[in-house]
């Protein structure tokens, strides 16, 4: 008789569990994929560079050695297709960083132009960089000339007064975004899911109650749950690190609704994975498919600027993109639901997709 071996037991052992862990869906995403993940996106992040974006005044010169140098400086956008009323009230909010107005100098002395820069207090960060950029771009301009007296350009900064856009301003609204997105999601796919497979829902059938009125109920539960963690959220930022709230309550209010309906479109993505998933474990994988996307390129940490240009659509493309920058903009910059309307359509499309989906795959048993 063969004598027992304890190795060979325990390999045996150790073959048994290795397989049974890699045909588990969560422990394949958690090790593997979630990483390689993490290392591509993170990868990727500021493969651009930073990103200035500079206002032309339409009194500018635009035919002149200063205008065709700036053309040719990566890392600054110039734009030149708004009025101006438009540039100054986008410097006031930080959405550009300055305002150039290229003067020619009408008298015989001095300098060929003046260059007549406007940054904002909203923008300090990026206005200073390009303050830098835009001075030493007019030092190698005088350096080129001939005449060592004769300059060709004299730079004239000034800042003009606006909200300052602190780094709490940003991550807020990102981070209310991604909360509702996981509530949404990962809430309902495991609550529906446990409701089936401990037969509640079975149980509920026997009553009066219509199957709408269900799903109502457990929607309702997780809407005020939602909302009374979105209003901590929003109190300990405004209370604590001086998040902006422009228009005080009305705007809390405001941003209150908007993480109302960007949960009512999510739990359609929950719906659907309550019915592919078959067995509990799958949920984790599946939802991580719907949220760690979003999380990672929808504007949560940084903006999407950060990536690079290929990756940008995939980024304007997600639903999670929208509700941040509608968050943000009605915090920072008080804008009304008119303002951010294409927001809530690209929102009300997604949520379009997902409950059509959800009608397909959603089971009740």
């Amino acid at each position: 008789m063969k004598k027992y071996s304890q190795l060979t037991a325990m390999l045996a052992i150790s073959k048994a569990s290795f397989r049974s862990i890699t045909r588990s869906p969560s422990a394949v995403v958690f090790t593997l994929l979630f990483p390689l993940i993490f290392i591509l996106v993170f990868g990727f992040l500021g493969g651009n560079g930073i990103t200035l974006e500079l206002g032309i005044h339409s009194g500018s010169d635009g035919k002149n050695e200063v205008y065709d140098a700036l053309k040719n400086i990566a890392g600054i956008k110039l734009i030149e297709d708004k009025s101006d009323d438009a540039l100054y009230k986008e410097l006031e909010k930080g959405r550009i960083d300055a305002v150039l107005n290229i003067r020619m100098n009408p008298d015989a002395e001095g300098p060929r132009y003046f260059l007549d820069m406007q940054t904002s207090e909203a923008s300090m960060d990026k206005g200073s960089v390009l303050q830098s950029v835009m001075e030493n771009l007019v030092n190698q301009l005088n350096l080129k000339d001939v005449k060592p007296a004769a300059k060709i350009a004299e730079l004239r900064p000034s800042r003009v007064k606006g909200r300052k856009y602190s780094m709490i301003d940003f991550i807020l609204p990102g981070q209310l975004g991604f909360s509702i997105l996981s509530t949404g999601v990962f809430g309902t796919a495991f609550v529906f899911f446990n409701l089936r497979q401990t037969l509640v829902i079975k149980r509920f059938f026997a009553t009066p109650i219509r199957k709408p009125f269900i799903l109502m109920g457990e929607a309702l539960s997780r809407l005020v749950f939602s909302m009374l963690g979105a209003i901590f959220i929003i109190a300990i930022g405004y209370f604590a690190f001086g998040f902006t709230l422009v228009h005080g309550f009305i705007t809390a209010l405001m941003m209150l609704l908007l993480a109302a309906i960007g949960l009512i479109v999510f739990m359609g993505f929950g719906f659907i994975i309550s019915g592919l998933a078959k067995n509990e474990s799958m949920i984790p994988p599946l939802a991580n498919i719907v949220t760690l996307p979003q999380f990672l390129l929808s504007g949560t940490f940084f903006p999407i600027e950060s990536f690079p240009s290929w990756l940008q659509p995939v980024c304007k493309a997600l639903p999670l993109t929208y509700l941040n920058d509608a968050l943000r903009k009605v915090a920072f910059e008080g804008a009304g639901f008119t303002d951010i309307s294409s927001h809530l359509l690209v929102m009300l499309l997604w949520g379009v997709i997902a409950y059509a989906m959800a009608t397909r795959f959603f089971r009740w048993e």
